[in-house]
């Protein structure tokens, strides 16, 4: 099972949001939805996919992770334009609109 690390940011690029998942789409959707009202990635609204990295091995993306957590936003900010030099949405093409609208309106 493969397992990513990934960071999430918003429109203006003013926040960074580093997080782990083994579902890097499912947990992607969560973010752009805001599925929980209160996290830091709704309240900030990081709902833009900026970088990933993929594990094999869960330790390994919990240690990279932690790694990241710890470098400062310069450093971070050369790692994302070194893959993603423009900070295009990655994710970007993965959802329709149709599915935001649905969940929507079962959010209700």
């Amino acid at each position: 099972m493969p397992y990513f690390v990934y960071i999430m940011t918003n429109k203006r690029h003013t926040v960074l949001y580093t997080g782990m998942t083994n579902d890097l789409e499912d947990r992607v959707f969560d973010h752009k939805v805001k599925r929980n009202k209160k996290s830091f990635t709704a309240r900030y609204n990081c709902d833009q996919l900026v970088y990933f990295e993929e594990y094999a091995n869960v330790k390994e993306a919990i240690y990279r992770e932690k790694q990241l957590k710890k470098y400062l936003r310069e450093w971070k900010n050369n790692l994302i334009k070194e893959l993603n030099p423009d900070w295009v949405d990655l994710s970007k093409d993965w959802f329709d609109e149709k599915e935001f609208e649905i969940f929507k309106r079962f959010q209700r």
